[in-house]
């Protein structure tokens, strides 16, 4: 079954899937305030991590259009503020301050072109972002079926797929280019509380490309892994520190645990724009925390006592002896994984 994209550039607005809605609804916004980029971010209606680090740049873009002046200071200093805006919506993910990043180095780097020719240069940034991450993508999903079994079944959490990215996915990347290999590929798909990521996103996109799938609620893994219905996991990331310890969505430790006790590889699939070489360990990524409403009352319907305390950490830290292989756009990282940054600088440099 085709689908809109999950992002895009068009005719002056960021066109975007409204994920919030999905699987009953499939409503594409249409944004040209990078405010509402912002809020999207915020909302859920965009995530991800290489899906908000586009719409982060996208949101760069409007933001440089509804600049009003002709003052090149003035600009510079508006365009900070958008910025910093944008960066503040979810701190997890670094995808997003690494795609900010890199449009406001573009902007500095041509900031004598004058601010019509550099609100055309920053789309064009933005463009590429989108653009490379398809591509990206594409690299991890041809590396990750390489490792895949010719006939297994494999569990996932969260949504690691085309809504998360650009456009075909990580983990579940690996997943379609293993199938497209004519590997026989059937998937476990954790719930993934309390927003249900798996269950309304992964599950739709699993079914609409004719992947055998069974949906699970995130206490049943450890079920089906000891009874022996599971051969690999495969997760994606929202950060990676150089030391290999990854942060994902809240559970994804858990499953890793049972994965290692159940002597089932895990890995995790993600692009090296993911991997934050200044975090040392995962005690050095922030872990945003979501609004308590989302636990008690998911989905508009009551499920604890008004007033309860509740602790919602939107993600977790999985460390790096839990994982088995760093499927990248550059290849396969296998442990021990110690300095990430010299390790990709090696390979690069071997490679060359």
């Amino acid at each position: 079954m085709s689908r809109p994209a999950t992002i895009k550039w068009n005719d002056d607005r960021v066109m975007m899937i409204d994920q919030t809605l999905l699987p009953g609804e499939v409503k594409v916004l249409e944004i040209s305030d990078y405010k509402l980029i912002a809020e999207a971010i915020k909302s859920l209606r965009i995530r991800g991590a290489p899906a908000i680090g586009i719409a982060g740049a996208f949101g760069i873009v409007l933001g440089s259009r509804q600049f009003g002046g002709d003052n090149i200071s003035d600009f510079k200093e508006h365009l900070e503020k958008v910025a910093a805006f944008l960066a503040a919506t979810r701190p997890t993910a670094v995808n997003l301050e690494w795609a900010i990043r890199r449009m406001m180095e573009k902007a500095e780097k041509f900031t004598d072109a004058g601010i019509e020719r550099m609100q055309s240069i920053l789309l064009d940034e933005a463009e590429a972002i989108l653009n490379e991450d398809i591509e990206s993508c594409k690299k991890i999903g041809a590396h990750g079926a390489a490792i895949l079994p010719e006939s297994g079944t494999g569990l996932t959490h969260c949504n690691a797929g085309g809504l998360a990215t650009g456009d075909y996915g990580t983990a579940l990347g690996v997943i379609f280019s293993a199938v497209e290999l004519n590997k026989s590929i059937k998937m476990y798909v954790d719930e993934t509380r309390p927003l249900l990521q798996g269950a309304r996103l992964t599950t739709w996109e699993l079914q609409n490309q004719g992947i055998d799938t069974t949906l699970i609620t995130d206490n049943m893994a450890g079920h089906v892994m000891a009874q022996g219905k599971i051969d690999f996991v495969i997760v994606g990331a929202d950060r990676i520190a150089n030391n290999g310890d990854v942060a994902n969505k809240i559970g994804t430790y858990s499953v890793a645990v049972l994965a290692k006790y159940h002597d089932i590889p895990f890995y995790v699939a993600a692009p090296l724009s993911t991997i934050d070489f200044e975090s040392r360990s995962g005690e050095q990524i922030p872990i945003e925390e979501r609004a308590p409403e989302e636990v008690t009352q998911g989905f508009g319907r009551t499920t604890a006592p008004e007033g309860t305390t509740v602790y919602s950490p939107a993600f977790d830290i999985t460390p790096h002896n839990l994982v088995s292989a760093l499927i990248t756009d550059e290849g396969i990282i296998y442990p021990p994984y110690g300095n990430l940054k010299d390790k990709i600088l090696d390979s690069k440099k071997n490679k060359s």
